[in-house]
């Protein structure tokens, strides 16, 4: 990823914290650069107490992992700060990317306290990726998880992603374009994102076209004779109903019409939607244009969206910006990433961090995430995370419980279980072929119809049970009653 161009491919291995740095150094210097540990990053809540997180970014994290690499200028840069000696800055000018990594694959729906990505390796290697996986996976997930709420407050109504200039920076401008589109939007404004990812980009005219001519209806037949076949105008620079829909209506029968073609649609950026959408729908299709899209815009999110549509409001199509782009109602995916697992003479031994808030309790050992499904529906009934070697007997009934109050349980039958956690590199080698753009937004829309709807509610969802399986919760519970706290 080039931060000049918006590019991939670019290395970006400085791209740490700095304790990162001094606790590679550490390691060396204690002679445990050899040291094979284990990382999970996962998530505690969900944004905007939705029902589940779309995840987004693994494609930004395999280039980064395969670009890992340190240069002469980023070795003096570190001997400069005087702090790290020697044998540690030899290990970094002679750096080979060596970790294991299992992830589940991008467009997933995911729940809190599941492992969405699983390093292991040597000690310096695997804590020096903290940055980069978090501030890749948080970034690109939680502007998925938005846009996805957002396509789903339209109720199949097209949702175009509008928030370039409102951004934080020109990567997230592109990397959220990215992501609005796993979670489901249709398109972008922003062209780089079209060029670089494929997310298709649209757009029409601004304010500033219409204000460019010596009149509104005069900058609309400019308009209509350069694009005749996808003619889609702005009416609200004047007054939406006294003058923008009537030069609409005037420029649709005298510059398309005679030229047999239709006008593809208007769209109105401010005053009262509900109202102006259900005036501009009757005065459209009274002058024969009943399919003429109306396409609003500013200001919008899920609930602004689930409320006009509640008002009856006439709708085709959303462009929603800078609330989407930068998931305004709650900004933070507080993705986190902890130590779970030593190995000691080729074993793995696991390791708990401990917390008087309970959510913080890490969950110890080598992992993987089971989704059970039922047989007659095909609907999800729960996530369970296993230790990563177990089985599940699909042919005898499971007992799921909750990992906390263990008295609330539940038998399930008729099921069948899909590991979601997939290798993605050995021993520093990529093994996994990222899917296209197109299908992981594919992957995405194909996984929720394997929910409840009561599960994707924008509000109060329905709560989706993530369990610990009876091995795991045993390794889990001995480290709690036997570790000092």
């Amino acid at each position: 990823m080039n931060f000049q161009t918006g590019c991939d491919n670019t290395n970006l291995t400085m791209l740490a914290d700095f304790y990162e740095f001094t606790m590679g150094n550490g390691y060396v210097e204690n002679g445990m650069e050899n040291q094979i540990v284990y990382y999970d990053m996962f998530f505690r809540r969900v944004p905007d107490d939705g029902g589940f997180a779309i995840l987004a970014g693994l494609h930004q994290v395999i280039d980064y992992l395969s670009n890992l690499r340190f240069t002469e200028e980023d070795i003096e840069f570190l001997r400069s700060k005087n702090m790290f000696g020697e044998r540690f800055l030899n290990y970094l000018s002679n750096f080979k990317f060596e970790c294991d990594v299992w992830a589940i694959p991008e467009g997933t729906p995911v729940f809190p306290q599941e492992p969405l990505v699983i390093v292991r390796g040597p000690a310096p290697q695997a804590q020096l990726l903290e940055t980069m996986i978090l501030l890749t996976i948080n970034h690109q997930t939680l502007i998925a998880t938005k846009a996805n709420r957002i396509v789903r407050a339209a109720k199949g109504r097209p949702v175009v992603e509008f928030g370039s200039r409102r951004a934080q920076g020109f990567a997230s401008a592109n990397y959220g374009a990215r992501a609005s589109y796993i979670g489901g939007c249709l398109g972008t404004a922003n062209t780089l994102a079209d060029r670089d990812y494929g997310v298709p980009a649209a757009g029409t005219m601004a304010h500033s076209w219409v204000q460019m001519f010596p009149s509104e209806i005069d900058a609309f037949r400019a308009y209509a004779r350069v694009y005749p076949d996808s003619c889609f105008l702005l009416v609200d620079t004047y007054n939406v109903l006294k003058s923008g829909l009537p030069n609409a209506i005037k420029v649709f029968n005298e510059e398309l019409l005679p030229k047999g073609y239709r006008p593809k649609g208007i769209r109105i950026d401010s005053g009262d939607m509900a109202y102006l959408t259900k005036a501009a729908r009757k005065v459209l299709d009274e002058a024969g244009f009943e399919d003429c899209g109306i396409m609003i815009s500013s200001g919008l999110d899920e609930y602004v969206i689930e409320n006009l549509l509640l008002q009856g409001a006439c709708v085709n199509s959303f462009g929603v910006g800078e609330r989407l782009i930068t998931s305004q109602s709650e900004p933070i995916f507080g993705g986190v990433y902890k130590l779970t697992a030593l190995e000691k003479d080729g074993k793995m031994v696991p390791t708990i961090k401990i917390s008087e808030n309970v959510e913080k309790i890490t969950t110890p050992g080598f992992k993987q995430v089971h989704r059970f499904f039922d047989k007659n529906t095909n609907k999800a009934l729960a996530d369970v995370v296993t230790l990563f070697d177990e089985v599940i007997d699909e042919s005898k009934p499971y007992e799921l419980f909750h990992p906390i109050h263990t008295w609330k349980r539940k038998t399930i039958t008729n099921y069948y279980t899909k590991p979601l956690l997939v290798q993605v590199f050995n021993n520093g080698e990529r093994i996994y072929d990222s899917p296209s753009l197109l299908d992981i937004r594919n992957h995405t829309a194909n996984s929720l119809d394997g929910f409840w709807e009561e599960i994707k509610r924008i509000e109060n969802p329905h709560f989706y049970v993530v369990d610990l399986s009876e091995k795991l919760w045993k390794v889990k519970n001995n480290l709690l009653s036997n570790t000092p706290h």
